[in-house]
């Protein structure tokens, strides 16, 4: 289960790799990059099918960027994860999100055998500060319901 900590350490890194961003420029990722972006974050875009999405540079592996990021969040298609997850692992990211739809067990075993932060089926928009509505309203459901990860 994911805590706070675990949360709060993944958005304290301010290089974030997006992984399996779409290409459509329209997906729930794109709106995910261009928020971390407006919020400062340094933001790469990883897709293996794309050179640039949207005007920007896209890579096409974790291994491909030009810094390790100091996190990586996944929008991947689940039978995708796992190999991306371990790409990213092999490029020493050391803080993984798989947002919710993303997460496979063997994605999650994976994370898990490196000992790495690990957010796992949450959505970053519920907890990337500050926390706006309909964010914000969506959280306060999930807290009046405990549903919240805890410390």
């Amino acid at each position: 289960m994911t805590t706070k900590q675990q949360i709060a350490d993944f958005v304290a890194q301010r290089t974030v790799a997006v992984v399996g961003l779409s290409r459509s420029g329209q997906a729930f990722s794109n709106q995910v990059y261009a928020e971390l972006k407006a919020r400062g974050y340094r933001v790469f875009a990883v897709n293996p099918n794309a050179d640039a999405i949207g005007g920007e540079t896209c890579y096409h592996s974790v291994a491909a960027l030009p810094e390790p990021p100091g996190a990586a969040l996944f929008f991947t298609p689940p039978a995708q994860t796992e190999a991306a997850v371990r790409e990213a692992l092999a490029a020493g990211v050391q803080h993984l999100w798989l947002q919710q739809g993303a997460e496979t067990p063997e994605s999650v075993r994976a994370a898990q055998e490196r000992e790495v932060n690990l957010v796992s089926g949450e959505c970053i928009f519920m907890f990337l500060p500050p926390v706006r509505f309909p964010h914000k309203l969506h959280r306060w459901a999930w807290g009046a319901l405990g549903k919240l990860p805890r410390q």
